[in-house]
This record gives structure tokens, sequence and C-alpha cells, in this order.
């Protein structure tokens, strides 16, 4: 019989990892939360257009890595390779830019095909905040505020490092395409095919290289910095600036791009010296002509995406103190009977209307009661609750901490409800 196995770069997520997941998660939304970001939720399909229009024809995303296919009725289907096209389609779709400048937030899975090594899968998980209707350095400031406030909660802000650049308006990428072209001529024969296709298509994307050879040919490139139209140079200023009077540290990096076409102005990436080639924890910028792309009225926006599986491998390495591997049991049924079994199902249902928030497991086979405390105690249960021949004939519960020997008690039901909201 066939053994079937996860799709290469498709992960499964165990019980004894869930715990840090809903860890970072539950840190995310409460950080987008306190900024005042609405949670938006769209589907992980869409069409294949919506991508190649936004995020670029000649991208390695599009170009390479997008999962496309044919539904039943021919059009053109695409997983999700990103999270911003959607999120601009939804919001045109659903008419959110009209009225209101919405500061937005989701989280959830996207697939591009490449080769799977740390910190990178084809399916992996990002969180994102995208802010629309706002033209100006404040919001771009208030998006890196707001993560930096994340990494503090996490316990990596010292394991990321920000940087920053403006790549200026659609006249200053042209005149810079130009001065790239010119630049690489005297390196033709040193550029890999990737980059001498990139030259020709996007010669931008050539900044974006892992190439060990092309960052030494790149270290006396032109910079974009130099040809920035007096807007986006004005706006960059204000933005170091204010990053500086929030005590926000930076470093300029004239080499930053990002990887899709919509960009203009602000971009930005969090980087870390811990997770090898997959260096980009999170990263993002302003895509002020995007909305207008995709058929809406022109709206400036910005915003961010942060990969969680590299988050993860992060908050793992460095904020072990803050995350359990297991779920903890707060209380545990030990059942010495068959017919302990159903007396205790029936009391658990009991005990967990009075406390909703008590995390109670029944044992539901009988085995033997050394066995049962002993799971007991590797689960983390602090609280075991003994049923037996005595307890079903009384009509009551005996109660132990695990924590101290000796400290078995007989009790009703309503005096063990009590004696356990005392404690949860």
């Amino acid at each position: 019989m066939t053994k079937f196995k996860t799709i290469r770069g498709m992960n499964d997520v165990t019980p004894s990892e869930v715990s840090v997941w809903q860890f970072v998660e539950a840190s995310i939304r409460s950080i987008f939360a306190s900024y005042a970001y609405d949670e938006i939720r769209f589907p992980i399909v869409e069409q294949t257009e919506l991508f190649s229009r936004s995020v670029g024809e000649s991208t390695d995303i599009v170009s390479k890595e997008m999962y496309t296919f044919e539904d039943r009725n021919g059009d053109g289907i695409a997983l999700r390779p990103e999270g911003t096209a959607g999120c601009v389609r939804a919001c045109l779709e659903n008419d959110l830019l009209r009225v209101d400048s919405p500061r937005l937030w989701y989280m959830g899975p996207m697939f591009r095909y490449e080769r799977p090594q740390k910190g990178r899968s084809r399916q992996f998980h990002q969180a994102s905040a995208e802010v629309f209707g706002i033209d100006n350095h404040n919001v771009d400031a208030e998006l890196m505020m707001m993560a930096t406030n994340l990494w503090d909660v996490l316990g990596i802000k010292n394991q990321v490092n920000l940087e920053i650049n403006s790549i200026g308006n659609s006249d200053t990428r042209k005149k810079y395409k130009n001065l790239l072209q010119e630049f690489f001529q005297s390196f033709s024969s040193e550029l890999d095919k990737n980059s001498q296709r990139q030259l020709t298509e996007n010669p931008l994307r050539i900044l974006d290289s892992k190439s060990k050879k092309i960052k030494e040919i790149l270290v006396n490139a032109p910079s974009i910095l130099d040809q920035l139209d007096s807007e986006s140079e004005d706006h960059f200023n204000k933005l170091k600036d204010l990053l500086t009077k929030l005590n926000i540290n930076f470093e300029v990096n004239d080499k930053l791009v990002r990887g899709l076409d919509y960009y203009n102005k602000t971009v930005f990436e969090w980087k870390t010296k811990d997770l090898g080639a997959q260096d980009t924890v999170c990263g993002g910028g302003r895509y002020d002509d995007l909305v207008g792309q995709l058929g809406g009225k022109d709206s400036p926006a910005v915003g961010f995406s942060m990969g969680l599986e590299r988050l993860i491998l992060l908050v793992k390495e460095y904020s072990k103190d803050n995350v359990t591997t297991e779920t903890e049991l707060d209380c545990n049924f030990i059942c010495l009977t068959d017919d302990s079994v159903s007396y205790a199902l029936i009391n658990a249902e009991k005990i967990r209307e009075a406390i909703p928030t008590i995390n109670l497991k029944v044992n539901l086979q009988v085995t033997s009661a050394n066995s049962q405390f002993k799971r007991a105690d590797k689960s983390g249960s602090k609280i075991a609750l003994i049923v037996g021949e005595e307890e079903l004939k009384d009509n009551t519960i005996s109660i132990k901490d695990l924590a101290i020997k000796e400290s078995q008690e007989t009790l009703s039901l309503d005096q063990i409800i009590n004696r356990l909201k005392k404690l949860y």
C-alpha cells in the first residue's frame, strides 16, 4: 500500500510545534490591534492575471514560482504568491477605499515553487499590514514602529536590523535603469544567465542578487539616491528624521529595491544574520500606483509582510522562555473503573460550564492509576481529579495537587468547583 508523504516544501505543524506558532500569531494580532488595524480575509486563489499585472511579468515570482492552473472553465487561476495584490483587489471589489483610509492586516499561507531550504518553504505563511489613502512619511514610520514593537514582544529585537531606501518615482527608476545598463556593459561576461536576462528586462532586479560576485561588482554601481526626484527625496529625508526621533535604529542601503514591480519611494527590510541566505524577516514599502493599475481610483498605499516560518526559527532560538513546547493542562481526570469514565465526562462538563477558561482532560481509557498519574505529570497538569469505586458510591471526586505529596482530599462537585475557581 502506498505510504503518502507531504509534498516537498510543504510542511506539517505537529502539536509539539503549535504552541510557538500560537504565541507568534497571538503576538501579531495583539500588536496590530493596539495600532487600530482591522483584519481582512480573502481567498488563497485569485486570477493569474492579478499577479502578473501587479507583481510583474519579468519577476521570478510570476515567471518561475507561481502555482498556476486552469479551472474547469479554462480560466487561469493561481495560488497566491503574496498578499498585497489580493488585498487591493478585495478593497476595490468591496468598496473599502471610497470613504475611509483603511489600515488593514491579514495572515495566512502563500505559495511559491522554490527550492526548499531553511526558512523557505513552498507553502509558507505571512502576516501583513497594508494602509491606503495616506500619502506621507508618517504612515511609513508607523509601520516600522509597529514592527519594532512586535520584535520586542517576540524577544528577537536584537536579532533583526532595519534597512531602508527610496527608489523614487517611475521617472527616477527609468533613468536609473539606463544607468545600470550602461554600468553593467563592461561586466556582461561576468553576469550569470539570470542576471543577463534581468539586465535586459529589469536591471533593478540585479541589485537583489544573492551572488557574491555580483555583490562585489555592485559596490561601485551608481546609487539610485542620486537620481531621486525632489518629492521622493523630501519624503525620504523626513522619514529618516522621524525614525531617529522615534529611536528606531536603521541603516540606509541604496541597493535595496525589493523583488516586486509595484514598489515606489520608500522600501524597507528587517534582516537577520541568524538564518543564512534567507536573511529577510520582514519587508515592504510604498506602492502608490498599484490601486490605479488594478482598476481603482489612484490611491497612495504602503505595507509590509513578515514570514512566520523565519520569525518562528528566531523565536525558538532566542525567546525560549516565552514559549512552552507543549500545551499544559490545568486538570486531569484520573478514571479508575469503567463506570468512572462516564461519571467523569458528566462532571467535567459541569466544571467547564462553571470555569470556561479551564483546560481539563478526561482519561477515556482505564489503565493503571500509576500510568495515568505519569501521563498527567508529563502533560504539565497541576491538579488530578480522581474517580474510583468509592467516589462513585458517594457521588464525590477526589482532588490532588500533583506538586504536593499526601495532598489528596475527597469533596463534592460544588466544593471541587469552588476550589478550582480560586486556582483558575
